[in-house]
C-alpha cells in the first residue's frame, strides 16, 4: 500500500484549502515529501489555526496562495491542473458557532458550494476529499457508531459539516467530481493552534499540562471518545484519495479503542510530566450539547481503504508534548 501511495502522488498536483491549519499544514507537508506538487491555500482569519511556521519544513517545496474559499474567481483559477483537491477549509469550532451561525454557513456551505462549482465547470476530473466531522452523528444510537447510523447533529457547525458533505456527494453522484467523504473524531498532535480551546480539545489539555495549569474533567470523567492522532488522519486522507473503491463513499476516521476523558486527562499529565486535574461540574450550555459517549467503528475504512490508525495514545501524546516544548513560541503567543 506505501508503494501505491508513492506512486499515486509523486509529480501529481494537490490542492489543500485551509493548508495552513492543523491537519492541513501536516498532509501539505506529507505530500510534499511524496513528491507531490502541493499549493495551499489559506485565507488565515484570526484564531482559526493558521500559521505559517507550521509549513516551516516544506516552505520552499509548497506554493501559498493566500485567498478565501468564498472568493469564486481565485477557485476557478487554483482549481485549474489539479488532479486532487484536499478541502479542508471552513470555520472548525463548535463553540463559535453557538454564538454567530453565519461563519459557519459562509465558509462551510456557501464555501464548498463554490470549490464544488470551480471543479464542475473548470476540473470536473479531479479527485476531492472532504474532511467533516463525528459531530455530524449527534447522540450516538448505539456504539460504535457506524457510517448507517443517524445523523442528528446538535450544533450549526455539525449541521454545516454535514449540508457540506451532502453537496459534495451531489456534485459526485449527478456532476462526476470524484469525492471521498471522511468523518473525522477528535484529532490530536503538532501544529494545531494553542492559543485558545475552541477546537482541540486533547490538544488544549496538553497546553495546560505543559503550563503546569490544572485540567478541568467535568462530570465523574467516564464519557467516552475515540482520540486519533494526526499522523494517522493524514493516511487516512491520502489513501482514501488513491483508493477508486473509497469515492463516492463515507468512511469514519477515528480509533476503535474508546478512551474516557479521565483517563485521557491521567495520560496527558503523565506524559508531560507536570500539570493536574480536578472535577468540575458541567455548565448549562455543555449540559445541553453534550453528546454523551461516542467511539467510531472504523470498519468500513479498514476493508475498503485499507486504513487504520498506529499510533498509540501515550505514543501520539508524547510527540505531541515533544513537538510543544520545541516550538512553543510559535504557537504560545501571537
Amino acid at each position: 500500500m506505501m508503494d501505491s501511495v508513492r506512486t499515486a502522488f509523486k509529480g501529481k498536483a494537490a490542492l489543500i484549502t485551509g493548508g495552513m491549519g492543523f491537519i492541513g499544514s501536516n498532509l501539505a507537508i506529507r505530500l510534499a515529501n511524496l513528491g507531490a506538487k502541493v499549493t495551499v491555500l489559506d485565507s488565515m482569519i484570526p484564531d482559526y489555526g493558521g500559521n505559517e511556521f507550521n509549513l516551516a519544513p516544506v516552505k520552499d517545496r509548497v506554493r501559498v496562495n493566500y485567498c478565501d474559499i468564498r472568493d469564486q474567481s481565485a477557485l476557478n483559477y487554483l482549481v485549474r491542473g489539479q488532479d486532487y483537491v484536499f478541502h479542508l477549509a471552513g470555520q472548525v469550532s463548535h463553540l463559535m458557532s453557538l454564538s454567530n451561525p453565519f461563519p459557519d454557513i459562509e465558509m462551510n456551505i456557501t464555501g464548498t458550494a463554490f470549490l464544488m462549482e470551480s471543479l464542475r465547470k473548470y476540473n470536473p476530473s479531479a479527485v476531492c476529499v472532504y474532511t467533516g466531522t463525528r459531530g455530524q452523528y449527534g447522540s450516538s444510537v448505539s456504539l460504535p457508531v457506524n457510517e448507517e447510523a443517524p445523523t442528528n447533529p446538535k450544533g450549526i457547525y455539525e449541521i454545516s459539516n454535514l449540508t457540506a458533505e451532502k453537496i459534495i456527494k451531489v456534485y459526485n453522484d449527478v456532476h462526476g467530481v470524484r469525492a471521498v467523504l471522511l468523518r473525522l473524531s477528535n484529532i490530536y498532535g503538532p501544529r494545531s493552534q494553542m492559543m485558545h480551546s475552541h477546537f482541540g480539545v486533547c490538544n488544549w489539555f496538553v497546553r495546560l499540562a505543559l503550563d503546569n495549569d490544572t485540567i478541568k474533567v467535568f462530570g465523574d470523567g467516564s464519557i467516552l471518545r475515540d482520540f486519533c492522532y494526526v499522523d494517522d488522519t493524514v493516511e487516512a486522507i491520502i489513501k482514501s484519495a488513491s483508493t477508486e473503491a473509497a469515492y463516492g463513499e463515507i468512511f469514519n476516521v477515528g480509533s476503535d479503542i474508546p478512551v474516557s476523558f479521565l483517563e485521557l486527562v491521567e495520560a496527558i499529565v503523565s506524559v508531560a510530566g507536570s500539570g493536574k486535574w480536578e472535577y468540575a461540574d458541567f455548565s448549562a450550555e455543555r449540559k445541553a450539547q453534550e453528546p454523551g459517549d461516542f467511539y467510531s467503528d472504523i470498519t468500513k475504512i479498514r476493508r475498503i481503504v485499507g486504513w487504520e490508525p498506529t499510533t498509540t495514545l501515550a505514543n501520539g501524546l508524547a510527540k505531541t508534548c515533544e513537538y510543544y516544548r520545541k516550538n512553543r513560541e510559535y504557537y504560545w503567543s501571537k
